[in-house]
């Protein structure tokens, strides 16, 4: 598994670098443009639908963006070589759509939201899916179970305490969970339908 890491191509970071210079170039464009395309329930259910996605690129300040960031750079340097782009473009599109659809059917008191923290866990969950199916060695159990103890500790006890600690805006934790739940389906979907040797979609 270590070795694979360092064999990535200067092609299979187009992904996270072009949701990186999205969100970064999104972050400069000032507040008020974070305003308009955040995901804001009154708005979206008035017809403003782009907001479901352009809410997951813009965020509040400049720690928030930081760490979206850096887990997206540490996702796909674990994880990119699990799936093809398409794969990817499938679990970005399911995990953001269960973000999406968990803001407004399970927390109707949620008035707005930014960040790629959602989707993130989407990605995360999904690459763990596929390790699981071909690595299974002790350092994956044990990535996966903490990743699981991590989202339970947010629903048991709260957001974690460093994280929490580094934002000027509450961490929504739930976000996490219906992320993870859109990257978990994808990720068995994409794994059900290909060959055990390699991604294929």
């Amino acid at each position: 598994m270590l070795e694979r890491l360092f064999q990535l191509r200067p092609a299979e970071w187009i992904l996270p670098f072009g949701i990186t210079a999205v969100a970064v170039a999104l972050f400069f464009l000032g507040p008020q443009a974070a305003e308009a395309l955040r995901y804001d329930r009154a708005a979206i259910l008035a017809g403003e639908v782009w907001r479901l996605v352009t809410g997951h690129l813009v965020h509040a300040d400049a720690p928030h963006l930081a760490w979206n960031v850096a887990g997206v750079m540490l996702v796909w340097f674990l994880f990119a070589r699990e799936y093809s782009l398409r794969g990817w473009l499938w679990i970005l599109f399911a995990s953001t759509v269960a973000t999406d659809l968990g803001f407004l059917l399970l927390e109707p008191d949620l008035d707005w939201y930014v960040g790629f923290s959602g989707v993130l866990h989407g990605c995360m969950t999904a690459g763990l899916v596929a390790w699981l199916r071909t690595v299974r060695d002790p350092l994956t159990v044990i990535v996966s179970a903490l990743f699981a103890a991590k989202l339970l500790w947010e629903h048991v006890a709260g957001p974690l305490p460093f994280t929490a600690g580094s934002m000027t805006i509450p961490v929504i934790y739930e976000a996490h969970s219906y992320g993870a739940t859109g990257g978990l389906l994808a990720g068995l979907w994409i794994n059900a339908h290909r060959p055990r040797a390699g991604p294929s979609l």
